[in-house]
């Protein structure tokens, strides 16, 4: 408390004790009961001033007469999510709950806290179509090359039939097929989705390039059938075939003879691009067994996840590989890495990297 403020507290308990005492004090002399008065007038001036105090400490705000009320200090994101996650610990059928726990997830590129939010909602809620995208998508994130799971397929699905104008459900839905070398099936499935896109915006550009893709693909993908050649993504990227559409980049990895002793039986080799900065998924991705290496594959925009993040969306990116011995996309302690740092996407040279450092 600051002193000055209580010395004007006992200045004015004084007065008001003053003003009730003195006419007592005057009265007790002409009736002769000055003692009894003198008794009550000495409760008041002792006993006002302690109550007085009581309640003020009792229901006042002591803390603002240090100027400003003590607050307590602002969560951040993180002890937000916590105490988000507390309470739905304790009330776990709050459906907006893990609704708003797995759209900060997501935004926040936590796929595996936004899968699991996600199947909470599924839980509390079957037919909720955003919980259904939602929980496809985060999943792909999560699966080394991307590709989608069976039961991502079939969420995807029924989001579509439940929501015809769900225009993330039809991309994912699209991009699902096409992994599954469903090329007609996919273009078909972005056909309904154009309609709904704002004509010659980045995206629906992006759609067209797609359908152009499938199309094609749908078209040998029948030839190769008859000849029994295989014509998949993955496979062509493998054998270094350029896609037919956008850019490609030509990546030579291979393993530092003094790293050698550490590759592992079962150990996965992940070749990437990422933008430079921004959300880490990559805009391209492939995955073998690393006993492949050295290994040569081409990086196109087939192996995009959206149509905002893939090569060619972006003017250079920042090429790299890496043996990971829990075959896990995300990088764990003793993964063996190396990358070509950031180039431009319409080069034509070779990219090489060496992979010759330790996580």
């Amino acid at each position: 408390m600051k002193i000055t403020f209580v010395i004007a507290v006992i200045v004015m308990v004084m007065l008001a004790v003053g003003v009730v005492v003195w006419p007592l004090l005057r009265a007790g002399r002409p009736r002769e009961r000055s003692r009894n008065l003198f008794a009550l007038a000495l409760f008041v001036i002792v006993a006002v001033p302690l109550v007085t105090l009581a309640l003020y400490l009792k229901i006042g705000t002591p803390a603002t007469l240090d100027g400003v009320a003590v607050q307590a200090p602002p969560m951040n994101i993180d002890q937000a999510l916590a105490a988000l996650r507390a309470h739905l610990a304790e009330q776990p059928d709050d459906l907006r709950g893990w609704t708003l726990l797995a759209q900060t997830s997501a935004a926040m590129h936590q796929p595996a806290d936004a899968r699991d939010a996600f199947d909470h909602m599924l839980k509390l809620d079957a037919g909720n179509t955003d919980a259904m995208v939602g929980w496809a998508e985060a999943d792909a994130m999560l699966q080394p090359t991307h590709v989608m799971s069976d039961r991502a397929r079939d969420l995807l699905k029924q989001a579509a039939a439940k929501q015809p104008d769900n225009q993330r459900a039809l991309w994912l839905l699209g991009i699902s097929q096409f992994q599954q070398n469903q090329f007609a099936d996919a273009a078909a499935t972005w056909r309904r989705l154009q309609p709904m896109l704002q004509p010659g915006s980045t995206v629906a550009t992006a759609v067209a390039e797609q359908i152009a893709a499938a199309d094609s693909r749908a078209g040998s993908h029948a030839v190769s059938n008859e000849s029994g050649s295989d014509t998949s993504p993955v496979s062509a990227a493998s054998n270094g075939e350029p896609a037919k559409q956008g850019p490609s980049l030509k990546v030579t990895v291979t393993l530092a003879p003094a790293l050698k002793s550490r590759l592992e039986r079962g150990d996965t080799l992940f070749i990437y691009a990422r933008a430079p900065s921004g959300p880490p998924m990559p805009l391209a991705v492939t995955r073998m067994d690393a006993s492949a290496l050295p290994a040569s594959v081409t990086l196109t925009d087939a192996m995009a996840m959206t149509p905002q993040l893939k090569l060619s969306s972006a003017s250079k990116v920042f090429v790299g590989a890496r043996v990971s011995h829990s075959g896990q996309p995300i990088a764990q302690p003793g993964d063996l890495e190396g990358d070509a740092g950031v180039i431009a996407v319409d080069t034509t040279q070779p990219v090489n990297i060496s992979i010759d450092k330790v996580h």
